[in-house]
């Protein structure tokens, strides 16, 4: 898993690359959830992420809480159909905004 991050002026935006797991979601919580309370609005560009299991499910989950918690927004953009079909069954697409891609998640973001 690659992470990379990017402070624009509408929003952070947190860049995943590769597969999120039980090896490489204590990465992504790290960089996550500490940035879910320091930032008002932030995207989670997903576009080159091929898989998420239920370890990275749970960092996602956390970090809507710490969201909701301090009144901040979290948009996951550029799901993968595999990845996405997983938010689905999980239902997890009824918890978080999802947009095709970060320029449709900065508009949601107003």
């Amino acid at each position: 898993m690659k992470i990379t991050e990017q402070a624009l002026e509408k929003a952070y935006v947190i860049v995943l690359s590769g597969q999120l797991d039980s090896d490489t979601s204590r990465k992504l919580e790290d960089v996550l959830c500490p940035r879910m309370e320091a930032s008002q609005d932030v995207v989670v560009d997903m576009c080159d992420v091929a898989y998420v299991s239920s370890a990275g499910l749970r960092i996602f989950l956390k970090a809507a809480k710490i969201a909701r918690a301090a009144s901040h927004r979290l948009v996951l953009a550029g799901l993968a159909p595999q990845v996405k079909e997983v938010f689905d069954i999980s239902g997890f697409t009824n918890i978080f905004r999802i947009a095709p891609d970060v320029p449709a998640a900065l508009r949601t973001l107003g």
